[in-house]
């Protein structure tokens, strides 16, 4: 994928104030947004 490409749509869960909440990545267009992703804790990779 290549760097100026726009990223796909998706909804995933999310950690925030202590809650478990659902967010999507069109909720912030427009807005400079950066993504973390790894593996569950005691997973191989």
């Amino acid at each position: 994928m290549l760097v100026t490409r726009k990223a796909p749509d998706f909804e995933a869960d999310a950690f925030h104030q202590g809650k478990i909440v659902k967010v999507k990545l069109s909720d912030y267009l427009g807005k400079w947004v950066v993504l973390c992703f790894y593996p569950g804790d005691f997973t191989f990779v």
